[in-house]
């Protein structure tokens, strides 16, 4: 009987390279490297002030201006800098995702890992409170705690990861139950270790993989989230940009200037399909019961 059981290793470049050689995944990563690159050097990267309100940015019936010139993605209904405002925006995206993501998957995991492995009244109380979380609707909660605090963008991302921990927590204890229960784990409990040697050198490297590509699919639903927010009213407020408000202030002119609402909304669109293909393809990678599949 072996007293321990090695979760396999994977290094990084070579899942990169095994990500790189997926023509879906490879497309999704540089989609998020560009992404990441706008949000970096957004300050270098715009064009024009995205606060800035231009009295040569709209014609002179006041609509906003076409794609071209001095505006390559023309301009809004104060006159601002599309495209200014749409880089700034991606940083907020991102800030918002990542951030929220990670509270969520951390939140998640430690309650999954708890409630799987301690079992008995500590499982039901989490588990419960968890189906009780699971119970309402995400998108009216998340509007109902954005409504009682002041939205920013922090509390924004705290919002999000309030109502997206439950679905990591169901999967994680899901995961821990049955290991916990394998032979390796009981060798361990039978020679003395603790429980935190235990989750830590061996049952949290066996639920890593699963962790990281819940979590990578995971920013494709806050930054969805986050953009339903701020389009809603109840997100991030003007003037700071994101891809939702964009649409929410322009959206009186998608019959006349439909760029304003198009190109907002297929960058939401495109940033998620993004995290998606590479979540798809990390589980693929990472799992070794999917080895082979494409």
């Amino acid at each position: 009987m072996s007293a321990t059981a090695e979760a396999p290793v994977r290094r990084p470049q070579g899942v990169l390279r095994q990500l790189l050689g997926r023509p879906r995944a490879a497309f999704g990563l540089v989609v998020i490297a560009v992404m990441v690159t706008a949000a970096l050097f957004a300050p270098w990267l715009m064009p024009h002030d995205p606060f800035a309100q231009s009295f040569d940015g709209l014609d002179l019936m006041g609509a906003p201006l076409p794609p071209g010139g001095a505006y390559p993605l023309g301009t809004d209904l104060l006159g601002r800098d599309l495209a200014s405002r749409l880089i700034l925006g991606t940083r907020t995206s991102l800030i918002i995702g990542v951030v929220a993501n990670g509270i969520a998957v951390v939140l998640g995991a430690g309650v999954g890992i708890t409630a799987g492995y301690f079992c008995g009244w500590t499982a039901a109380i989490l588990m419960r409170f968890t189906d009780l979380m699971m119970a309402f609707p995400a998108l009216l909660l998340a509007i109902v705690l954005a409504a009682i605090f002041q939205p920013s963008l922090m509390i924004v991302a705290l919002v999000i990861a309030m109502v997206n921990w439950v679905q990591m927590s169901r999967v994680i204890y899901t995961e821990t139950r049955s290991l916990a229960e394998r032979e390796f784990i009981q060798v361990q409990r039978a020679i003395g270790s603790g429980p935190l040697r235990i989750l830590g050198r061996h049952l949290l490297p066996h639920l890593l993989s699963s962790i990281i590509v819940f979590g990578t699919l995971g920013i494709s639903t806050t930054v969805l989230l986050e953009a339903t927010l701020s389009y809603l009213g109840v997100g991030v407020q003007p003037p700071m940009p994101s891809w939702g408000n964009i649409i929410f202030e322009n959206q009186t002119y998608f019959s006349t200037a439909p760029w304003l609402v198009f190109i907002p909304g297929l960058l939401i669109v495109l940033l998620a399909l993004a995290f998606n293909l590479v979540g798809d393809a990390l589980r693929d990678v990472l799992d070794p019961t999917l080895k082979g599949r494409h």
